[in-house]
């Protein structure tokens, strides 16, 4: 017979993950006008063993369930089909029965026979009323009625497993301001999952934890969450810890081997998936994917050279080249790609071997260095947020570029690329990385001018002053000041005088901050160099502020705004704008500040910000600690975000700063009871910045004045049980959490917000949270 009847298998391993891929493929296979859906994926990637989880739950749907692999003749199929099936129905009754009475056929790896099976399958199809067919193959079969089920890698922690980005909210570890990861948080990533239950079944004293959890979460990373290639990690695990498998698999992942004994050769090892992938592929797609191998994850098609257009639609059928997800690289206004592990190391292996690899690397060095050079003039104007997140998406990609350069010698294009990256990598929070380059320029090369080790000296003071050390930032500063005029360059030296001014103001020495301010404000407005400028402006209105010159500190200040407005530096109007909501809260005017404070907020999202977000977010809890004392969950939640944030960029805090969060985190501490801060401050560490943010701009306004406020008389008073309700609704509570406070059905809560709204005159909860806070 050229098919088997199925008989359903036992897997011996756990599946875990992919219910998102279950339901789609149950909702396809079970619709009468589907006939034909194939599973698309690269080899590795778990379609075999998806589609065997999916027949396992809908088998019982179809009259009978038969299989065929790669090297099954389908000609003679149809009759045999037909034979085995009893009496089929006609297409028109099993258009009209859904599933029942319907024989469905899998087609495993169908793509890696001797001949495509599209032609017999359409065939099939049209021969056999009713039939279903379920293929897995790497690329579609392009038969009339087809329907994709993509079949991507397993999640991975991504981004958030690189320097500079942290889990949890515990001590920074690595020493870049990582902190501990929490395993459970690490268990919701699938790829994790899957590596520590193989671990486990390779070495049953492993465990997940906060000491070994960021390495794990690496090396799924490293891995692109592949299936395979997860599992073949962790089955090392009973020879080698996380770090030392890491540390083994960065150069090459095709390394790892040692697969299942009845796996198919090509699942065996790395190396085999990555030759059979590239199997078949023509001359010239094999050479472009040879050079977009020294691409790091996330790169913009713009990036690559352009024979790449011609090649990409086969190379992206094929999983040779993936589209990666935008909301973790960041909004390019262009599409951003990867060649995913393992074919990656092994098309790099190939090269290196070949002599190759050289002439590729020195090419990306190069079109990186002219990427973050082009955005320099950008990063101060109207064109500042789409560089930021193009400079963001492609951070991966300037960070190789930048290590091409350094091995190479070129003291000169490390320094310029470096000093490129100021702006960027102060928005993204890489303040150590930061650091630690203007040092390693400046150490490794002492032949350059005068004029690039004082830019270097003055950057550096920059990412010291924002990893919290203000005298360490006056040092740097001075030394950059004396290293501008030592070589006559006045635009530096007055834009290091700004920034010892700043430094000097949050050492808390405003006196000796203002006649530098002044002094600096003055050349660079002489210079024309507006954006520097309306900055040194805002620091001076700060200092005229501490020592009681309000008047021309607000003078100042709407200078500043106009100024940012004007040229549309958002990261500068941010700034200035939580300026402006600290003078407003010391006139009394809490609108003002909320409105000041939302605004800030804002833009730091449209730009992508991490450095600054964390005082903003305890900002604006704080305001609403003395204007809305409703929210007090919601206080908690961006407060723990902003902890869990700044951990996370290895920055210390102001001591009066830190002494003002504390003491609210006691506060509300205390009027929540332990449990429901504790449940609160869980889920702000969990947030990341865009939820944070968010969470933040949905609380209500502050109150308007009685004589704006709506007439409410000819409403119906609440009686004391909505009375509760509308406390709790409030403090941010859900319905389901309202219900479990109150011991009320959900259903019954749900009614009393109805009721609640509809008496206050509120549209939603956030009006309804509002109206509470009129209350206290």
């Amino acid at each position: 017979m050229s098919v088997t009847q199925w008989a359903p298998p036992c897997p011996v391993t756990e599946f875990i993950g992919r219910e998102r891929e279950l339901v789609t493929l149950h909702g396809r296979l079970t619709d009468p006008g589907v006939r034909l859906v194939t599973l698309t994926g690269p080899g590795g990637v778990g379609k075999s063993r998806l589609a065997v989880e999916a027949v396992r739950a809908v088998g019982a749907e179809f009259s009978g369930v038969w299989t065929a692999g790669p090297a099954t003749d389908l000609r003679s199929a149809g009759e045999e089909l037909r034979s085995t099936g009893g009496d089929l129905p006609s297409v028109g009754e099993a258009t009209a029965g859904g599933a029942a009475g319907r024989p469905l056929l899998v087609l495993d790896d169908a793509d890696l026979g001797v001949r495509s099976p599209a032609e017999a399958v359409a065939a099939l199809l049209t021969e056999v009323p009713g039939l279903v067919v379920l293929v897995t193959a790497r690329e579609p079969l392009r038969v009339p009625g087809e329907r994709l089920v993509p079949v991507g890698p397993l999640p991975v922690p991504g981004p958030m497993a690189r320097p500079g980005h942290g889990f949890g909210s515990g001590p920074g570890i690595g020493g870049d301001g990582a902190t501990e990861p929490d395993p459970d948080e690490l268990r919701e990533f699938a790829a994790v999952a899957l590596f520590e239950r193989r671990a486990r079944d390779a070495d049953p004293s492993f465990a997940l934890t906060a000491e070994n959890g960021r390495t794990v979460a690496a090396l799924c990373t490293l891995l692109d969450g592949l299936p395979l290639a997860v599992e073949l990690a962790a089955g090392r695990s009973r020879l080698f810890p996380p770090h030392t498998l890491l540390a083994r698999l960065r150069p090459n992942t095709t390394v790892l081997a040692g697969g299942s004994a009845n796996a198919p050769e090509r699942h065996r090892s790395l190396a085999a998936l990555a030759a059979s992938a590239l199997a078949g592929l023509d001359g010239t797609a094999r050479e472009v994917l040879e050079r977009l191998a020294v691409y790091e994850r996330g790169f913009g098609l713009s990036m690559a050279e352009p024979a790449v257009e011609a090649v990409l639609e086969t190379l992206l059928e094929r999983g040779l080249v993936v589209a990666v997800d935008q909301e973790d690289m960041g909004d390019m206004g262009e599409p951003c790609f990867a060649v995913p592990e393992p074919v990656r190391s092994h098309c790099r292996a190939e090269a290196t071997s070949a002599g190759r690899a050289d002439a590729a690397l020195d090419a990306h060095a190069g079109r990186y260095r002219e990427l973050v050079a082009a955005a320099g003039p950008r990063l101060a104007g109207t064109e500042q947020v789409r560089w930021l997140r193009i400079l963001e998406a492609e951070g991966p990609n300037v960070t190789a570029a930048l290590h091409r350069l350094r091995e190479r010698g070129d003291g000169e294009a490390v320094a310029a690329m470096t000093l490129g990256c100021r702006l960027p990598w102060l928005v993204q929070g890489r303040l150590r990385e930061g650091l630690n380059r203007c040092d390693e320029v400046t150490e490794e090369h002492p032949g350059l001018p005068e004029a690039v080790h004082a830019r270097l000296a003055d950057m550096a003071g920059t990412f010291a002053l924002a990893l919290g050390d203000p005298q360490e930032a006056v040092r740097r500063h001075r030394r950059a000041i004396a290293l501008a005029k030592s070589s006559g360059d006045r635009r530096q030296g007055a834009l290091a005088s700004a920034h010892l001014g700043v430094a000097l103001l949050a050492a808390g020495e405003p006196q000796g901050a203002h006649p530098v301010l002044v002094t600096a404000l003055s050349t660079l407005e002489s210079l024309g160099l507006t954006g520097p400028a309306a900055q040194t402006a805002a620091a001076l209105a700060a200092v005229l502020r501490a020592d009681g010159g309000r008047r021309k500190a607000q003078e100042l200040l709407d200078r500043s705004l106009e100024s940012f407005r004007r040229i549309r530096d958002a990261r500068g109007l941010a700034g200035a704008l939580r300026i402006v909501a600290s003078m407003a809260l010391e006139g009394e005017e809490p609108e003002r500040a909320d409105r000041a404070l939302r605004e800030s907020l804002r833009l730091y999202e449209s730009i992508g910000e991490r450095t600054e977000l964390p005082g903003l977010l305890e900002e604006f809890a704080l305001l609403l600690r003395r204007v809305s004392p409703g929210q007090q969950p919601r206080m908690v939640r961006l407060l723990a975000a902003a902890d869990r944030l700044r951990a996370s960029l290895g920055a210390q805090v102001r001591d009066e700063a830190r002494s003002q969060a504390e003491r609210a985190r006691t506060e509300l501490s205390a009027r929540l009871g332990w449990t429901d801060f504790a449940t609160a401050w869980a889920e702000g560490v969990r947030m990341p910045p865009r939820t944070a943010v968010a969470e933040a701009l949905s609380a209500p306004a502050p109150a308007r004045r009685a004589a704006d406020a709506p007439a409410a008389a000819d409403r119906p008073p609440l009686t004391p049980r909505q009375v509760q309700v509308a406390l709790l609704v409030g403090e941010g509570l859900t319905n389901r959490q309202i219900a479990a406070r109150l011991d009320l059905s959900e259903w019954t809560v749900v009614n009393h917000v109805r009721q609640v709204m509809r008496r206050l005159g509120c549209t939603s909860r956030v009006q309804v949270a509002g109206a509470v806070g009129r209350w206290a």
